[in-house]
C-alpha cells in the first residue's frame, strides 16, 4: 500500500497536480489563451513486462512524444530523447529492452533504435533515410525481432527478423522470412518462435492473417473469404495451437472477439450477442486471460474473459474511451483512458483483485476541469433518411439563442470520432462557440455496411451528411447559415474542401489541415506503398474523369468562405501540393485564404511549438469570421 500511495505521490508531482481537484485560478469571465488549453497534458500507449514490473508509457510532456519508463513502480524517467519524438515503441518481454521507432520531421520514415530500459542507454538498430520500417515484434523465446520494411522496393513491406545484440557494436543483416506482394505486418509469435502471425492488407476494409513458419517461411492463410472483411488484431496462445482475432465475417458485419482452432480452421465468436463493434484484444502472456474493448455508441468498454474457468467481467467504473491494451501473464492490465473532460492517462487495472489505480496524473495547465463539457450523443437525418450520429458541444450557459458552430469532420475516411479529450474543443465551448462531431457514412465503429456506404462513386453523399448536420444546427435552433465553420484534417480537410463547394451559403469559414484537394496529384504524388490502399477506397487512377469530378479544385471557384490552410512540407501521405494547389487557385480567383506550412512537420503537428502556433492562428481566424 505504501509503494502505491508513493507512486502516486511522485506522479502528481511529476505532472503538476491530482486529478482529485483542480487549483481555480481564473474564471470563466476571464478567459486563459489557447496556449494554455494546448499545454493540458497527456499519458498513452502503455507497455507492461510480462512479470509486471516494468511499465512504459509515451507523452509529450517535453515538448514532442517521448517514452517513458517506470521499474518495479518507482519514480519514471524519461528514456528516449529524439528531436522529433517517436513513432513508435516495442519493449522486450521481460521489459529490459525496447524496440523505438524515429523519424525526422515528420517523414514517416522511421528508423529502429534499440534502447537497454535499465541502464537508459541506446543505439542504431536499423537506420536507413530510403526505408521506412515498423511493426516490431519481440520473439518470446530469445533477443529477436521480427518486422515490415519495404527496403526492397519502396512499395512493399516484407517481414524481416533480426537478433538483438545491445552490447554488440554491428547487427547481422536482417533475414527476410515473407515476401507477399502489399502491405504485411506481424502481429504475434508463439512462444517457442516457431510460429509467426502475419496481418496482410488488400485495403483498409480487407485483410487475411497467415501463419508463417519462422524456420522456412511457409505460410498458411488462416482466413480465406470473398468480398471485403477484416482480419486484424491477430494473438496466439502460448502453444500456439489457438489464433485469437477480431473480425466483422459474421451475418451483420459487425466486427467481433473471435477465436480459431489452427489445426481445424473453424471460426467462433466468444462475443456474437453484442450489438456493438470490438475494436481491440490482448492476451495475456501465460494465456489465462482475454481482454478486449466494445465500442458502445464511440465510448469504448473493457471486458476481461478468464479462458480457464470461462468467466467474464464488463469493467464499468469508468465512463469514456478505454483503449490501448497491455497485459502481464498475472493478469494485470494497463491502458489508456480519456472521456470529453479527462486527458488521456495510464491506468491499471488487476483482474484477480478487481481493481482499479490510476498511474499518470497528467496536467490541466492550472484549469479546472470542472468547466469541461461533455457531449451529448444525437442522431439527425440526411438526405436519404439515413441517421447520422453525431457528438453535440454546448457551452453550459447556453441560452436557446443561435452561437457560431464548428463543425467537426474526423479523417479516415475509415475512423470515428470519439469522446475523448479535445483540447481546443473545450477551449471554444468556454469562448462561446458550440461544436458538432458528426459520423458520417463511411466511419468505422458502426458496422461494415456504414463503412462502405461513401466507397468510391458514392463519395458526395459524405458531404451531403455534412450539409444535413449545417441544416440541422439550423432548423434546430443551434447557428445560422454563414456563422457555422467546417473544419477537419486529412481526409477531414478534403470534406471541409468539399463542403465550402456544396454548401457556401451555409458556411462563413473553413480550416483545411493536410487535406485532399486534387485526387489525381494525391494520388499520384502520395507515397507509393499507400497508393493501393487508396485507391480501394476513392477510386483507380484510371478513372480521371471521376477522381477530378470528386475534386474540390475542380469547383474551387464556388468556395466563398475564408479559407485556412496548414500542412506540414514533410507529409507523405498527403503531400504539401495538395495545400498549395489549393490556396493558389483560390486567391487567383480572389477569395480569402492563409496558408501556413511547417517545414519541420509531416501529416500531423507533432510539435508543441507549432501546435501553439497552429491553434493560435485557428482561434483568430475563428473569431475574426464568426463573431
Amino acid at each position: 500500500m505504501r509503494k502505491w500511495l508513493w507512486l502516486l505521490l511522485v506522479i502528481a508531482l511529476i505532472h503538476g497536480q491530482t486529478s482529485s481537484s483542480a487549483s481555480v485560478f481564473w474564471k470563466p469571465q476571464c478567459l486563459v489563451s489557447i496556449e494554455t488549453f494546448m499545454q493540458i497534458g497527456s499519458a498513452s500507449s502503455a507497455q507492461i513486462s510480462s512479470d509486471g514490473s516494468h511499465i512504459f508509457f509515451r507523452s509529450w510532456m517535453a515538448g514532442v512524444d517521448q517514452v517513458y519508463h517506470f521499474e518495479n513502480m518507482c519514480w519514471p524517467y524519461q528514456l528516449t530523447a529524439f528531436v522529433d519524438g517517436i513513432d513508435f515503441y516495442r519493449i522486450s518481454p521481460d521489459g529490459k529492452l525496447a524496440i523505438v521507432g524515429a523519424s525526422a520531421g515528420g517523414s514517416e520514415q522511421s528508423d529502429l533504435y534499440v534502447f537497454d530500459t535499465i541502464e537508459g542507454t541506446g543505439r542504431e538498430l536499423l537506420v536507413n533515410s530510403r526505408v521506412r520500417y515498423g511493426s516490431p515484434v519481440w520473439d518470446k523465446s530469445r533477443s529477436r525481432i521480427y518486422f515490415t520494411s519495404n527496403e526492397e522496393n519502396g512499395r512493399d513491406f516484407f517481414v524481416y527478423r533480426t537478433d538483438i545484440d545491445l552490447a554488440g557494436l554491428t547487427v547481422p543483416p536482417p533475414l527476410k522470412i515473407w515476401d507477399k506482394a502489399g502491405w504485411n505486418a506481424p502481429a504475434d509469435v508463439s512462444k517457442d518462435g516457431l510460429k509467426l502471425l502475419v496481418e496482410h492488407y488488400e485495403s483498409n476494409v480487407n485483410s487475411d492473417i497467415y501463419l508463417v513458419n519462422t524456420d522456412d517461411g511457409k505460410a498458411t492463410l488462416l482466413t480465406p473469404h470473398e468480398d471485403d472483411y477484416i482480419f486484424e488484431n491477430g494473438r496466439l496462445s502460448p502453444d500456439g495451437s489457438l489464433v485469437y482475432f477480431l473480425t466483422n465475417m459474421n451475418p451483420e458485419g459487425l466486427v467481433r472477439v473471435a477465436r480459431m482452432d489452427v489445426a481445424e480452421r473453424k471460426i467462433e465468436f466468444l462475443n456474437p450477442e453484442s450489438p456493438w463493434e470490438t475494436e481491440e484484444l490482448e492476451l495475456s502472456p501465460d494465456g489465462r486471460y482475454l481482454a478486449w474493448v466494445e465500442n458502445i455508441d464511440g465510448y469504448g468498454v473493457l471486458y476481461v474473459e478468464d479462458l480457464k474457468t470461462g468467466s467474464r467481467r464488463k469493467v464499468e467504473r469508468l465512463r469514456g474511451i478505454v483503449s490501448e491494451l497491455a497485459m502481464a501473464k498475472d493478469g494485470r492490465l494497463v491502458f489508456t483512458f480519456t472521456s470529453a473532460s479527462l486527458p488521456p492517462d495510464v491506468w491499471l487495472y488487476d483482474i484477480e483483485a478487481d481493481s482499479l489505480v490510476q498511474l499518470t496524473f497528467s496536467t490541466f495547465a492550472g484549469i479546472d476541469r470542472a468547466l469541461f463539457v461533455e457531449p451529448r450523443l444525437i442522431k439527425y437525418k440526411s438526405f436519404d433518411g439515413l441517421q447520422v450520429p453525431a457528438f453535440l458541444y454546448l457551452p453550459s450557459d447556453w441560452d436557446g439563442k443561435p452561437i457560431p458552430f464548428v463543425i467537426h469532420a474526423h479523417g479516415g475516411p475509415e475512423s470515428q470520432f470519439r469522446p475523448s479529450f479535445v483540447r481546443h474543443f473545450q477551449y471554444l465551448i468556454l469562448n462561446g462557440y458550440g461544436v458538432l462531431a458528426p459520423n458520417i457514412r463511411g466511419s468505422s465503429g458502426y458496422g461494415r455496411e456504414y463503412v462502405k456506404l461513401d466507397d468510391y462513386k458514392r463519395r458526395k453523399d459524405s458531404i451531403r451528411d455534412i450539409g444535413a448536420a449545417a441544416r440541422w444546427l439550423i432548423d434546430n435552433g443551434y447557428s445560422e447559415a454563414g456563422r457555422i465553420a467546417i473544419k477537419g484534417a486529412s481526409y477531414g480537410g478534403y470534406v471541409t474542401l468539399a463542403s465550402l463547394v456544396e454548401y457556401p451559403d451555409y458556411f462563413g469559414v473553413g480550416i483545411d489541415r493536410v487535406g485532399i484537394a486534387n485526387f489525381v496529384t494525391f494520388l499520384k504524388n502520395t507515397a507509393e506503398y499507400r497508393r493501393a490502399i487508396r485507391e480501394a477506397e476513392y477510386g483507380p487512377l484510371s478513372d480521371e474523369t471521376f477522381l477530378k469530378e470528386i475534386s474540390p479544385i475542380t469547383h474551387a471557384d464556388r468556395i466563398r468562405a475564408p479559407l485556412l490552410i496548414v500542412h506540414g512540407e514533410n507529409d507523405p501521405r498527403v503531400p504539401v501540393g495538395e495545400a498549395r494547389q489549393i490556396a493558389e487557385t483560390i486567391k487567383a480567383r480572389g477569395g480569402e485564404v492563409e496558408l501556413l506550412v511547417f517545414p519541420d512537420e509531416g501529416h500531423g503537428i507533432a510539435k508543441l511549438s507549432n501546435r501553439l502556433t497552429y491553434y493560435r492562428r485557428m482561434v483568430g481566424f475563428l473569431d475574426r469570421h464568426l463573431k
